[in-house]
């Protein structure tokens, strides 16, 4: 376990906030960067990137179903990810299939397939020892923290 902790004025070189908000608002940018950060070297070492790895556990979501491109990309973290050219990706791995909708030819729909299940096993279980190993809180704080996060987005 590789776990220190280091202070947000000692990460980023700075004292200089003009409140506790500002410093909150530093201090959760620098922690969600800090987290893809250790999650991205974990899941490189089996050949995933996050967003690769998010498709994956939406599409696990509703299998055996296909899902379209559009709901995938309505379900991802980040909004701004390029769907199609993650499932192409994922295809030449050989862990997605598209298959053309008969309905439409220009839509097709997306499903897991065996490699690809047995793939997502292998880095959602790497993906949750290295959650209980980087966030170190417990169920109390987890839950508090949520609490607070879902009332940030709040607007």
């Amino acid at each position: 376990m590789y776990i220190w902790v280091v202070k947000l004025e000692q990460a980023i070189q700075s004292t200089n906030f003009k409140n506790e908000v500002h410093k909150a608002s530093i201090n959760l940018l620098y922690t969600s960067w800090w987290l893809k950060t250790q999650m991205s070297k974990n899941l490189k070492l089996l050949d995933f990137t996050q967003e690769q790895f998010n498709v994956m556990r939406i599409l696990k979501g509703k299998h055996p179903e296909k899902m379209s491109i559009k709901d995938i990309a309505g379900r991802m973290i980040e909004k701004n990810s390029n769907v199609p050219r993650i499932i192409d990706r994922l295809e030449k791995k050989k862990w997605v299939t598209r298959i053309q909708c008969m309905e439409d030819g220009r839509h097709s729909k997306i499903a897991l397939t065996e490699i690809g299940c047995e793939k997502l096993i292998d880095a959602s279980n790497l993906v949750e020892i290295e959650t209980n190993n980087l966030v170190q809180l417990n169920n109390n704080e987890a839950e508090q923290l949520n609490i607070l996060l879902d009332k940030l987005r709040k607007f």
